[in-house]
C-alpha cells in the first residue's frame, strides 16, 4: 500500500470554454450510458479508454465494500484513494486495511494534509467545532483535490437515495470548479440490494454498523442513528450540514438526467 502526503495545488482554475466543453461532454456520457448496468459501466470506464486517467475514492464505510468487490472484479489493481483525516474511527482504519485485503486491491493509496498544513491551520484540533466547512476542506476536500491532480476521471460511491441533493444524480457529472469528471455507478442502488450483494458475496461488513451507525464519517462528527431516523441523520448531527464538500451539488446539463 502506498501513503501519500499532499501539498496543496497551485493549479489556475480551468477556462469557461473548458468548463462547457466538459459540461458536453458529461452529458454526451450520459445520454450513451444512460441503459448501461453498474457492472456493464464499469467495465466501460475501466477497458474502453473514456478516461485517460481514472481513480476510485472510497471512505470504506458502511457500504464502500459493495462497489470495491464491483471494482475488483474487473480491475485489482485500480487507484483506491482512501483519505484519512486523522479523526477517523479506529473501526474504519482496521477495516479498511481488512476489506482491501479480502478483495486483493493492490493500489490503495492513503491520502493526507501534511502536518505542517494541519498544524498551521488546525493547530488545536478544534477547527471542526468553530468552522466544520473548514475543517472537511482541511482534511478531506483539499487532500482529495492534490491527490486527483492528473486524473480525468474518479468513480464515487454516491446513490440518489442518500440525499435530496442527489436525487437527480446521473452516471456522470462535473467536479466543482474542475474539468474532472465523477463517475457515480451505484446512483439506483437501494439499502436492499445492497445488503443483498454484501450478502451474497460474503463481503466484510464495517464494524460500526451494527452498533447503529449507517452512514460513517468522521469520529468527532457522527453519532449513532435511531430506529426511524435517515440514515445519515448521524453525519454533523445539529449542524445543518450535509455533505463534507467533496461532493458539492453542481447543475444538471441539459440532457445529463437518467
Amino acid at each position: 500500500m502506498l501513503h501519500l502526503s499532499h501539498q496543496n495545488s497551485e493549479d489556475s482554475a480551468p477556462a469557461l470554454d473548458e468548463r462547457m466543453a466538459a459540461r458536453d461532454h458529461v452529458g454526451e456520457l450520459n445520454t450513451r450510458y444512460r441503459h448501461f448496468g453498474t457492472s456493464s459501466l464499469l467495465e466501460a470506464v475501466l477497458t474502453r479508454g473514456i478516461f485517460d486517467r481514472v481513480a476510485m475514492v472510497s471512505s470504506f464505510g458502511a457500504d464502500s465494500a459493495v462497489l470495491l468487490h464491483l471494482i475488483a472484479q474487473i480491475d485489482r489493481t485500480l487507484p483506491v484513494l482512501f483519505i484519512d483525516t486523522r479523526l477517523l474511527f479506529e473501526e474504519t482504519l482496521s477495516y479498511q486495511q481488512d476489506l482491501a485485503e479480502h478483495l486483493g486491491l493492490t493500489n490503495v493509496q492513503v491520502i493526507r494534509a501534511t502536518d505542517r498544513t494541519v498544524e498551521a491551520v488546525d493547530p488545536y484540533g478544534a477547527l471542526r467545532f468553530s468552522d466544520p466547512d473548514a475543517c472537511c476542506t482541511l482534511r478531506k476536500t483539499q487532500p482529495l483535490d492534490d491527490a486527483l491532480h492528473g486524473y480525468d476521471g474518479w468513480i464515487t460511491g454516491r446513490k440518489r437515495h442518500q440525499a435530496d441533493t442527489r436525487k437527480t444524480l446521473g452516471y456522470f457529472d462535473l467536479d466543482q470548479g474542475s474539468t474532472r469528471i465523477k463517475i457515480n455507478p451505484l446512483i439506483d442502488w437501494k439499502p436492499a440490494r445492497l445488503k443483498a450483494h454484501l450478502d451474497t458475496h460474503d463481503l466484510p461488513r464495517h464494524p460500526l454498523v451494527a452498533r447503529g451507525y449507517p452512514s460513517i464519517g468522521c469520529a468527532p462528527c457522527t453519532t449513532r442513528v435511531t430506529q426511524g431516523e435517515d440514515p445519515r441523520a448521524g453525519r454533523w448531527r445539529g449542524l445543518g450540514k450535509t455533505e463534507c464538500g467533496l461532493h458539492t451539488p453542481t447543475p444538471t446539463p441539459t440532457g445529463d438526467a437518467i
